[in-house]
């Protein structure tokens, strides 16, 4: 074939498919720009969290500004996708990433993920704008903010994202930035304990739900919820479906704070208020909430889905609120009042009927308007009167026109007084429950819903009477009164909409209803219901009277209910949870010490027994077949080299606590070994392993001059009995499985076959090892050579600590095991040395130059320059050789992995994928045609970061020698210890 035919393979190999945007819609063109914001809006938060820490030092107002914007922008991005979905479009970006492991890029908005987004947009909007002015000057805001954008960011990630194993991703992505958030005064304790616990319960929620997720996606076939969602029957007729469904319902009861899992939320109340004002009105409470909604046409309308997300929601509605109602913090207070809510949304969606639907989704609108408004007016008063203790509150009402109003209006609305918004979805809440059976009863649900609304009514109300009403007292910790209007404004604003809502909800109607369709999907109608505050004498109404009837009395009755309430013992959440992570601690360290004691023998002991015991298991209920090829002869010089190798095997055994007998042994077996690469034909790892052997020698040899010349004896002969016969089985384990292999043909044919038919055709070499390291797995080639660099700058970082902390004064103190050499540097080998520098060199570029046709290449010729360099070392001391290097050898590292680097990213100019090669052949005058690869700039880096990271190691090891004499034998050589420069007397 000619050279050109295989430049054009060599093309058409590499080439790919462009990256680009798909968008869904009846019109892809238009739907392009619109899916270009989608990004915009779930990055734009990411990116813009980095935009506080730079304005902070440029004034609070500023970082405000700046965060501001950001959130802004995210926003506007969003608004502008609305007339696609007033159309009855579903706007989608994608981009390609993973697609083999169905992992990519991908966002989708419909009518839910607009809801939602918009909420925790424009709540965040408000929530910038009140921290500007509640957090103290002694808060660093930057941090805050950032902190803010990033939770922000994860929650819209959430929202928008089509590809499941991309939802999972931003879900933890909200647990971690929540965790700062909660833990942000971190010099409080209950903040610090208040973070770990909401990491801990969501974090495992969350790990359960991966799993769910990927069941999910297996069933169906795809990870886009999409497609997930188009599968409702394969999914419930699915044997998988009820493991998937409880570990999908573990992470979302966890996020949004279900029983049993309710206890974190009301700890994470040590936060600032305006997290917690986040935290409970837009997102990550309802994160769970927003799964259970958008999985609802594939999970929901089984038994299983009724009886798990029914139940728990009704449990979390009557616990979360009487707990709330006995609790005297004012965040306490909301916190548990957020909980009942949350259940009762929870309760909504278990129905798994059309109309519990519609009636979460628009409670979900209510409980954010109200509860944010009510959080911020719980840190206004915080912050001017300096408590949240509700004991010690009362009269502010005098004090505190604005704030005492915009927080009953709030709190009104949470009671479900008619004319505020939170009365509507109320009725449209005990309705259904009116529709709903449990146990078999048509009024247990009724019942249970309506002591909720009982309790809901009465915390409430005691929020409002015993904080705002009542006489001025005159024991405030400090004189309250209205903040700044830029505290009060952002709360007053969603007071509006309460009141807004309340006496017009036709206007919310549409919004509801639209949200409701996206909802349901496929699976119903949108129920014929219109939002209004009158409906008629019908239960629902006669409920409600009951529960604010029955709020009221409570209220009364408070005090003597306060002190059965102190007086009736019950077991404490947090107490549970506190006591479970000391025992799983506490078993973890007893498991954790039992097995890693520190001692190698130990692990490579369970290793060995491990591999070796289901490598028998893998054996004895296998299909073992017949050998199917003949033993090779062998001839003498093999069996004699053989038998070599195990002798000097055995002999390492026997002496390995003589540190220089063991060295020797080492370097023979090594040596053994290369020979036996040249026999089968490897003559690449024959040349390697040579040059290995040579450097390691020596880096191993300056390494043992600070060990003694003999280990002790630590171990009983029992167990060197016991770890021998592991040893031998584990041999004998690896032989017997070699032995099995080369006498059996393959299943498949071996990738062998494929590298050598594409060697020269793909990467322009003949030397199929070299093509392999520097084209077909360049990636790994690349990531080996940074971590040989990053090693040999740890033992740099190691040899700095060790010469400039305590273990200098060791080093310095140490006497010689034996007296130094009279001729430390004898002038035969410094001669030699010398000369075969230049030969050295030579042989280095040749073997570099040669590599990609024939053995040899960049970690080859690296090696033997190393070598080569070594030797000058040894032979002239370092500090002869130190004084000419011109070059640090940490630069030599970085220049070789930025040439590397750089190599493959130039295949991204040409439309090829990161560290694609390629060839062409050139003809110089005077000279025949030859090739020229971009490989050998890969090869180049690979060459520069093993000479430098060799180099480097050899270094290290050579001064922290250099240190090893006596203080008074170097000042009798006129040498000062602490200086590296020295040109004479060295070691």
């Amino acid at each position: 074939m000619a050279k050109e035919d295989f430049a054009q393979q060599n093309v058409a190999r590499h080439l790919r498919v462009g990256r680009n945007f798909r968008t869904k819609g009846s019109n892809d063109n238009a739907n392009l720009g619109w899916s270009l914001s989608l990004f915009i809006v779930v990055l734009m938060p990411f990116l813009g969290a980095l935009l506080p820490g730079v304005l902070y030092p440029a004034g609070r107002r500023t970082c405000a500004l700046g965060t501001l914007s950001v959130t802004l922008i995210a926003l506007i991005g969003l608004i502008s996708n609305f007339p696609a979905l007033l159309a009855g479009e579903t706007v989608t970006a994608r981009i390609e990433w993973m697609p083999a492991l169905g992992l990519n890029a991908t966002f989708f908005l419909d009518p839910l993920g607009a809801f939602f987004a918009t909420l925790i947009l424009g709540i965040g909007l408000l929530i910038i704008a009140y921290g500007r002015y509640y957090l103290s000057s002694s808060d660093n805001m930057g941090e805050f903010y950032t902190y803010l954008l990033l939770f922000q960011g994860a929650m819209v990630g959430i929202v928008l994202s089509d590809n499941i194993l991309m939802l999972l991703v931003f879900w933890e992505l909200t647990s971690l930035s929540s965790f700062l958030l909660i833990g942000y005064w971190r010099h409080l304790a209950e903040g610090r304990q208040g973070a770990r616990m909401a990491l801990t319960v969501t974090g495992m929620g969350g790990l359960a739900m991966i799993g769910g997720m990927l069941i999910l996606g297996q069933i169906a076939g795809s990870y886009d919820l999409t497609v997930i969602l188009e599968n409702r029957d394969a999914i419930q007729e699915s044997d998988l479906y009820l493991p998937a469904l409880i570990l999908i319902l573990l992470g979302c009861f966890t996020k949004s704070a279900q029983f049993p899992f309710h206890f974190w939320l009301p700890h994470a109340m040590a936060a600032p208020t305006p997290v917690s004002a986040y935290l409970h009105s837009a997102t990550m409470v309802k994160a769970g909430i927003f799964l259970m909604a958008r999985m609802w046409p594939v999970l929901s309308g089984s038994e299983a889905w009724f009886w798990l997300v029914t139940g728990a929601g009704l449990i979390t509605v009557v616990l979360g609120a009487v707990i709330s109602f006995f609790k005297h913090d004012l965040k306490a207070i909301l916190a548990f009042s957020t909980v009942s809510h949350l259940g009762l949304i929870t309760m909504l969606l278990g129905t798994g009927t059309a109309f519990g639907a519609m009636t979460a989704i628009f409670h979900i609108l209510n409980h954010a308007t109200f509860k944010a408004a009510l959080f911020m007016s719980a840190g206004i008063v915080d912050h001017e009167a300096h408590t949240r203790d509700i004991r010690r509150l009362g009269g502010l009402r005098h004090l505190m026109p604005v704030t005492a109003t915009i927080a009953t209006l709030a709190a009104l609305s949470m009671a479900g007084i008619p004319l505020f918004n939170g009365f509507v979805s109320k009725e449209m809440w005990l309705e259904e429950a009116l529709h709903t059976e449990f146990f078999a009863s048509p009024y247990f649900v009724a019942a249970i819903c309506t002591i909720g609304a009982l309790f809901s009514a009465a915390y409430s109300f005691r929020f409002i009477f015993h904080t705002f009403f009542g006489d001025t007292r005159r024991d405030y910790p400090s004189h309250p009164h209205d903040p700044n209007p830029g505290m009060w404004l952002p709360p007053a604003f969603l007071v509006c909409l309460v009141l807004i809502i309340g006496m017009a909800p036709f206007l919310a109607e549409p919004l509801v209803k639209f949200v409701t369709a996206a909802v349901l999907g496929n699976t119903a109608e949108v129920p014929t219901y219109h939002l209004a505050i009158w409906h008629g004498f019908k239960p629902p109404l006669y409920l409600s009277g009951i529960a604010v009837a029955g709020g009221i009395l409570l209220v009364l009755l408070h005090a003597p209910l306060q002190r059965l309430w102190d007086a009736t013992p019950r077991p404490e959440a947090k107490s549970i949870f506190e006591g479970l992570i000391a025992g799983c601690v506490w078993v973890a360290r007893r498991i954790t010490c039992g097995l890693h004691d520190g001692s190698f023998t130990r692990f490579a002991a369970i290793l060995m027994v491990a591999i070796v015991a289901g490598g028998a298991h893998a054996y004895f209920t296998g299909n073992a077949t017949a050998a199917t090829r003949d033993m090779q002869p062998a001839s003498v010089v093999a069996i004699a080299t053989w038998a070599m190798l195990i002798a000097a095997t055995g002999f390492l055994v026997a002496a390995h606590r003589k540190r220089l007998a063991a060295l020797i042994l080492i370097g023979i077996i090594g040596l053994i070994v290369s020979v036996a690469f040249a026999f089968f034909s490897a003559p690449d790892l024959a040349m390697t392993q040579i040059s290995v052997e040579v450097v390691t020698i020596v880096l191993m040899l300056l390494a043992l001059n600070f060990l003694p010349k003999e280990t002790p004896v630590e171990s009983s002969a029992l167990r060197r009995l016991r770890d021998g016969a592991i040893g031998c089985v584990g041999g004998l384990g690896a032989g017997a499985l070699c032995y099995y292999l080369l006498v059996r043909e393959s299943v498949a044919p071996p990738i062998s076959d494929y590298h050598l038919e594409n060697s020269y055709a793909g990467g322009g070499g003949t030397n199929v090892v070299n093509v392999i390291l520097v084209d077909f797995r360049g990636f790994d080639t690349f990531g080996e050579i940074i971590v040989l660099g990053i090693a040999a700058l740890v033992i740099y970082a190691l040899t700095e600590a060790l010469l400039r902390g305590p273990v200098r004064a060791r080093l310095l103190n140490r006497t010689p095991e034996s007296p130094l050499a009279g001729d430390r540097h004898p002038l035969m080998m410094v001669v030699l040395t010398r000369v075969i520098m230049p030969v050295l060199l030579m042989i280095g570029i040749y073997i570099f130059l040669r590599g990609h046709n024939l053995p040899g290449g960049g970690f080859i010729a690296g090696l033997v320059v190393a070598v080569a360099v070594v030797q000058q070392y040894m032979a002239s001391g370092y500090a002869w050789a130190t004084q000419r290097q011109r070059y640090p050898y940490h630069g030599i590292v970085g220049a070789g992995v930025l040439i590397a680097g750089l190599t493959g990213i130039g295949a991204w100019f040409t439309g090829y994928e990161f560290l694609t090669s390629s060839f062409t052949y050139i003809k110089l005058p005077l000279l025949d045609e030859f090739e020229v690869a971009s490989a050998m700039g890969f090869d180049l880096g690979v060459f520069l970061a093993v000479l430098g990271a060799v180099m480097l190691s050899l270094e290290s090891f050579s001064r922290l020698a250099r240190r090893a004499h006596t203080t008074d034998s170097l000042h009798a050589m006129d040498i000062d210890p602490s200086r590296d420069d020295q040109t004479e007397g060295d070691h």
